[in-house]
């Protein structure tokens, strides 16, 4: 039986919101990973192409931004890329089952989980452009990305490839509207 399934009296007493905001945010754990806002925007303006709308880095920066902290204010988002934070920790510690510490460290093409997560979070956020944008970030592995390890690298590959597709397609349709 699907949730779906259970009709509208069992999801009746549920809230509509969250009732309680987290005090942690998904930039805390990165930031106790080293990884910063800056690097993140560093590692995503290493693609920027001049666009209408944002025809300068400057401005891709402000609309990067924005559309950053729209996404990263998602609840299932924080939560996707939390996944990946501790399957990166376990994975470390060789805690991971069906996959040695050995096999972690080697990033095994072969395994592909890693991949699922990071286009998964690309296509949540932009779509079909998300994804593309994904892999442009997973084949070059451009700034913060070629440090981080197997399942942080995708993750953070397909947060930046969809927030990037939208800065893209939000500045041309804004640009158009005016």
């Amino acid at each position: 039986m699907k949730l779906s399934d259970m009709g509208e009296d069992f999801k009746k007493n549920q809230p509509s919101v969250i009732e309680e905001e987290s005090a942690r945010t998904i930039m805390d754990e990165f930031e106790k990973l080293g990884i910063t806002y800056t690097d993140l925007e560093k590692t995503a303006m290493e693609f920027y192409v001049p666009h209408p709308g944002i025809e300068t880095i400057e401005k891709a920066k402000a609309v990067f931004k924005r559309e950053f902290d729209f996404a990263v204010s998602d609840t299932n988002l924080q939560l996707l890329i939390y996944t990946a934070i501790l399957l990166e920790r376990e994975g470390k510690a060789g805690k991971l089952p069906g996959l040695s510490k050995k096999s972690f460290e080697s990033d095994l093409s072969f395994v592909i989980a890693d991949e699922i997560l990071g286009e998964a979070v690309a296509e949540y956020i932009g779509g079909s452009k998300g994804k593309f944008e994904f892999v442009r970030f997973d084949k070059n592995k451009p700034g913060i990305l070629k440090d981080l390890g197997m399942f942080l690298d995708d993750i953070v590959g397909g947060l930046l490839g969809g927030v990037s597709a939208n800065m893209y397609s939000r500045a041309i349709y804004e640009e158009a509207q005016k």
